[in-house]
């Protein structure tokens, strides 16, 4: 259907058999566009400088809030160098070199750790506990705190909704960012679990748990959350604006930049099953029932013969309504 692609049979019936849902906030629940708020500077650097290092070194990266940076830093009229040396830890940082400095970039315990010093934390002071922030540090030295927000979808409240009436019993919200950021949207949208702080292996421990209670599926759209999408029983990538990663690891692409897909994906594919059963059983019933009234003699062959043809294009019809 549109805006939904299944890459093969196999997906669509373990899609029918989901019960539960982890998703990711970023990008997923979120727009994934993160627009920057404020920006704190330490003494000795400037809103613009620590900026423009930081989006230098996240042309990098693919994650979202490095996208955010590039994009603001270019309307904003700075002029980026190419970052060199770089190494970038999934869903929690990056560090590298920019104009010979060394820059590190990303959450605030990622950050803190690499260069110690002034905890990023100190910065805070009267932000918002839902806003994103994003530490950086120049030459061992935490430079200051890039501030951004990214808004809940419009129709994630819908979507999740949709989710249970299609038969997902439990919905977990999985996500890199902190706890608190991730928390505040859970609580918001009556997710039953709330996970944060997770890197990449903690996203696929997250799914290895919930698989002991029944069939899962992991909906993202990162590179760091491509192990998670292969290691669920179904992978959900966001690919109208996600990584390349994600898609290929995801046995279900959204092609479309909204998650209301998702549900009709399901429902399609346990209304799928479900005809496939009936016509399964419905066959074989009625091939049962007629040799054995030819067992009788009750049946001759050429009349059994056009029996079992009626019977096989009857199935064949009932089947054709999952392409409704």
């Amino acid at each position: 259907r549109a805006g939904v692609l299944v890459k093969n049979g196999g997906v669509l019936e373990a899609l029918a058999g989901i019960r539960t849902a982890i998703l990711d906030k970023t990008g997923t629940l979120t727009h994934g566009r993160a627009v920057i708020t404020d920006i704190r500077a330490n003494d000795g650097f400037s809103g613009a400088d620590i900026l423009r290092l930081a989006a230098s070194l996240d042309q990098a990266s693919g994650h979202v809030i490095a996208a955010a940076l590039i994009e603001t830093a270019t309307s904003r009229g700075l002029a980026l160098s190419a970052p060199t040396n770089t190494s970038e830890t999934p869903g929690l940082g990056i560090e590298g070199e920019v104009d010979g400095r060394r820059i590190v970039v990303g959450g605030d315990g990622f950050v803190h750790r690499r260069v110690g010093g002034v905890d990023p934390r100190t910065l805070h002071a009267g932000l918002s506990p839902d806003a994103m922030k994003v530490a950086v540090a120049v030459d061992g030295t935490i430079a200051g705190v890039i501030v951004l927000e990214d808004r809940v979808r419009e129709d994630a409240s819908a979507m999740l909704a949709s989710l249970r009436q299609v038969g997902i019993r439990r919905i977990v919200l999985a996500s890199g960012d902190r706890l608190d950021i991730v928390r505040a949207v859970g609580e918001r949208l009556g997710v039953d679990l709330i996970l944060g702080d997770l890197g990449p292996e903690d996203k696929v421990a997250a799914v290895r748990a919930e698989t002991a209670a029944g069939p899962v599926m992991m909906v993202g759209d990162g590179v760091n959350d491509a192990p998670a999408l292969a290691a669920a029983d179904v992978g959900v990538a966001m690919g109208a604006r996600g990584t390349a990663a994600s898609s290929e690891a995801a046995g279900v692409v959204i092609l479309v930049d909204e998650l209301g897909p998702l549900a009709k994906a399901i429902f399609i594919a346990r209304r799928t099953r479900a005809i496939a059963l009936q016509s399964v059983f419905a066959g074989l019933g009625l091939s049962i029932a007629a040799m054995l009234v030819a067992a009788f003699g009750y049946l001759p062959p050429v009349q059994g013969a056009l029996l079992q043809e009626a019977i096989d294009v009857a199935v064949i019809l009932n089947a054709l309504r999952a392409l409704r």
